[in-house]
């Protein structure tokens, strides 16, 4: 398929100089793609053309992604990334808004839908939540000062992890490849392509902030995330690949803490399963909307 670019804008959350891409018809209703960890908002692209006759498509960047700004003291707060999703949709005057998200973007998502309910007609969150009960239950052994202590030690390392440079941007795509195996060729090299700046030697680095390796130390209690996707008042859609590395809220029991909510389990996916079953998740994407 042919990808027709969209335009760049920008808007100012918090005194961060965020970007995102408009895709046109602004006559059309909202809809505002919102993606993973270390992402950039063009993995969307696909999935933005098959939409943007029906729809008005936004996909943004998140604070230290893709073409957004860097914080200054590396520290990436989901609260924050809420924020700055609920500051797009007021500024742009987006809602009600139809969200569609992945991972990260997912959580941050699903924040937002259950703390302004009125701004969220429908919900899609790829694999949103990550965290296994055995990884709760792996941090709860530590007490609060054993955190604190492992995030300072972790927090050094990561202001001395230097981005990768990649001689070629032939490199970076086979990293990309090495990465998710489920891609196909011209998957990778577009995603390598809307992923990397160029730096001044002519080597090549990925353009999310090497802080975003490092996880916070104060995580909101899982308890706490339960009541939040009971406020989601709005249809909600999750999807979850069978060979992913995250957690499935059927067999965790959580999805009963949704009110209208359905899961749909892709079989030989994995993580990024609108990209590895794109014909399947565009078909049950249409029918949800």
């Amino acid at each position: 398929m042919t990808l027709h670019g969209p335009k760049s804008q920008s808007f100012i959350s918090q005194r961060l100089r965020l970007h995102y891409v408009d895709w046109g018809n602004d006559a059309a209703p909202p809809l505002l793609l919102v993606h993973g960890g270390r992402d950039h908002c063009r993995s969307w692209d696909w999935v933005a053309e098959e939409l943007c006759q029906d729809w008005h498509v936004i996909a943004f960047d998140h604070r230290g992604h893709g073409d957004s700004e860097w914080v200054n003291d590396g520290n990436y707060l989901t609260s924050d990334m809420v924020y700055d999703l609920a500051q797009l949709v007021h500024q742009l005057d987006l809602a009600p808004v139809t969200i569609v998200s992945h991972s990260m973007g997912g959580d941050v998502s699903l924040r937002y839908a259950a703390a302004f309910s009125d701004k969220v007609s429908k919900l899609v969150a790829i694999e949103p939540a990550g965290v296994s009960p055995e990884m709760l239950l792996g941090n709860n052994d530590k007490s609060y000062t054993e955190q604190v202590h492992d995030w300072v030690l972790d927090k050094r390392k990561a202001a001395g992890r230097l981005p990768r440079r990649y001689t070629t941007l032939e490199e970076a795509f086979s990293r990309m490849i090495e990465a998710n195996k489920f891609l196909s060729e011209d998957q990778a090299r577009h995603l390598t392509f809307h992923g990397v700046n160029r730096n001044e030697d002519g080597s090549f680095s990925w353009k999310f902030d090497p802080y975003l390796h490092q996880y916070p130390v104060d995580v909101t209690p899982h308890e706490k995330l339960q009541q939040a996707w009971q406020a989601i008042t709005c249809p909600t859609l999750l999807f979850y690949g069978a060979d992913s590395w995250v957690t499935d809220p059927v067999q965790t029991g959580w999805i009963k803490h949704f009110r209208d909510a359905r899961m749909v389990k892709f079989e030989n996916a994995g993580h990024w399963l609108h990209h590895d079953q794109f014909d399947r998740f565009m078909a049950e994407l249409r029918g949800f909307l």
